[in-house]
């Protein structure tokens, strides 16, 4: 049984960012009826920091991977490729400040990760034709982030990936999936590339972790959840594939596998699943050619290959073969902790069952 509760170490994060004074009873404040939600209101949780208590970056500085050298190394990152342009956003940055408003080779970028349940998805800023920022509202639902937009003060769900209160309710933004993966395979699936630095223009101690054990405590949650499923443990990472019909769930491979590609399909179309649990990576792509891959072992940046002689790095790109310089699409698809996946989407399959 997961215990739920708001451990010293919550109380000692927001100490640390200094919390906002604004009244908790706001909530969904706009100018439509604040009783239209798509979400049980009732479960809507105010975490206690208030509106921007955490503040997102709005003007995010980096740097190339020789000036941060190896301090992140062994931490988390998340990465996008956009049109030949390449970032990378520590997690340790992250999990002080939980969205980061971007833009990578002429994409509005919003990087939104939730530390609670571990997802991270990439939304474009547009609303529209107006290009707006986001902010974390202080708001939660069954443990995940509920960005704002600064634009309409719209509420949405991270990992519903849905306005759920406000004038843009049912509105879903348009995703982009983000790698996350180590920075060390990071460096070596993608040589040249932006990370984002500590010059954040906040004082905050990117080396320390604000959550205690919370990641490795399967039986600790702060908030309750609507739904829970004990076929995984809580806290295991999975990549969680979204199509319109069936959500499923991929967990990591062992390390001791190498390097492992998975044949699948989602709503009758086929996709290919690249995980190596030694290098930390869960990715997938559309197949419609039905092409045969087979995995490349310790061969970065090339994480598989084709029968064709196509190899294709973590990004879905053809580096090298007949066909140089093509790309895989995606599903919309991210990583999180397996309780989050079963509480969002209980009818979630695992792959393998």
């Amino acid at each position: 049984m997961m215990k739920l509760i708001r451990p010293l170490i919550y109380v000692f994060f927001a100490i640390l960012l200094g919390c906002s004074k604004d009244d908790p009873a706001d909530i969904g404040r706009s100018t439509f009826d604040p009783s239209a939600w798509l979400v049980p209101k009732d479960e809507v949780i105010d975490a206690g920091l208030g509106k921007d208590g955490i503040p997102a970056l709005d003007n995010p500085q980096f740097s190339t991977p020789q000036e941060i050298g190896g301090f992140f190394d062994d931490q988390l990152v998340l990465g996008i490729e956009h049109n030949g342009a390449l970032k990378a956003y520590p997690m340790p940055i992250l999990d002080w400040h939980e969205i980061v408003n971007d833009e990578i080779n002429g994409l509005y970028l919003a990087v939104t990760y939730c530390p609670l349940t571990g997802t991270a998805v990439g939304w474009e800023r547009k609303i529209g034709e107006v290009v707006t920022t986001f902010g974390v509202s202080g708001l939660l639902y069954n443990n995940n982030l509920m960005p704002y937009d600064r634009r309409t003060n719209s509420t949405w769900s991270q990992q519903r990936l849905e306005c759920v209160n406000g004038s843009m309710v049912g509105r879903k933004p348009k995703t982009y999936n983000l790698i996350e993966t180590t920075f060390a395979t990071w460096k070596k699936a993608f040589p040249d590339f932006q990370v984002m630095n500590a010059n954040t223009g906040f004082d905050r101690r990117y080396s320390l972790y604000p959550y205690g054990d919370y990641r490795e405590n399967h039986e600790l949650l702060f908030f309750p959840l609507s739904q829970s499923d004990g076929r995984l443990p809580a806290k295991e990472r999975v990549l969680g594939v979204i199509g319109k019909e069936v959500v499923k769930a991929f967990r990591f491979n062992d390390a001791s596998e190498g390097t492992k590609v998975m044949h699948d399909e989602m709503d009758g179309n086929p996709i290919v699943v690249v995980v190596s649990g030694k290098d930390n990576y869960n990715t997938v792509f559309y197949n419609p050619e039905q092409r045969q891959f087979k995995p490349e072992q310790n061969g970065l940046p090339v994480v598989m290959k084709d029968e064709r002689g196509n190899s294709y790095d973590l990004a879905g790109r053809i580096i090298a073969g007949p066909d140089t310089g093509t790309k895989l699409d995606a599903p919309t698809a991210f990583i999180g902790y397996w309780f989050s996946w079963t509480a969002f989407y209980p009818a979630v399959q695992l792959y393998g069952e």
